[in-house]
């Protein structure tokens, strides 16, 4: 059978599958829950406008904005894709070159919406758990790091949905136009991001 996003974003079933069973073998089971999407790291700039291509054609909505210094394209799929034994998930975070952290390329992280048990669900697993990020008010989602440097996220909401309330729905295809990859300053001196 023809997977036109797989093939884009590589072998997202096996990833998600992957990461349901590490985090099992930490007491986590992620069964009940929703998903909230399925992120993507690219290490080149125009790799990521290739690929943001390409998965608009199976998408109904593209809203993308600068985050961290640079453009995130937060992609609602046309339809789900299945993982998990039927589970859908219908958005894509594509994100290009990192900012300052080595992180995996690739398939990245897998969002988890836990909903109102966040916080009981956190206290549970707090010592399956690597840490927090706080993006925003509204969005603090805990997470597992593995070996691999690839995550699962999980959220009182998920981010997506916090977007919509901030910002409204998604339609159309918004793009950051006038964004210009920057220079990273490291030990070594200035280098440009990867292009």
């Amino acid at each position: 059978m023809a997977d036109p996003v797989g093939d884009i974003i590589g072998d997202y079933r096996a990833f998600a599958a992957q990461q349901r069973d590490r985090l099992l073998a930490r007491g986590i089971d992620i069964r009940p829950y929703p998903l909230s999407h399925l992120a993507v790291r690219v290490p080149e700039w125009d790799l990521y406008v290739h690929q943001r291509t390409l998965l608009e054609r199976h998408a109904r909505a593209n809203r993308e904005a600068v985050w961290n210094g640079r453009p995130i394209s937060l992609i609602m799929l046309a339809e789900p894709l299945e993982v998990l034994d039927g589970t859908p998930v219908s958005r894509i975070e594509l994100i290009p070159p990192v900012h300052q952290r080595v992180y995996r390329m690739g398939l990245e992280h897998l969002g988890v919406v836990v909903g109102d048990e966040f916080d009981e669900f956190s206290r549970a697993h707090r010592a399956a758990l690597t840490g927090q990020q706080f993006q925003s008010a509204d969005v603090e989602p805990v997470y597992v790091l593995f070996e691999d440097f690839t995550h699962v996220k999980f959220y009182r909401r998920s981010f997506f949905d916090v977007i919509e309330d901030e910002e409204g729905r998604f339609e159309g295809f918004v793009h950051v136009d006038d964004w210009v990859p920057q220079q990273l300053v490291t030990a070594t001196g200035p280098n440009p991001l990867p292009r």
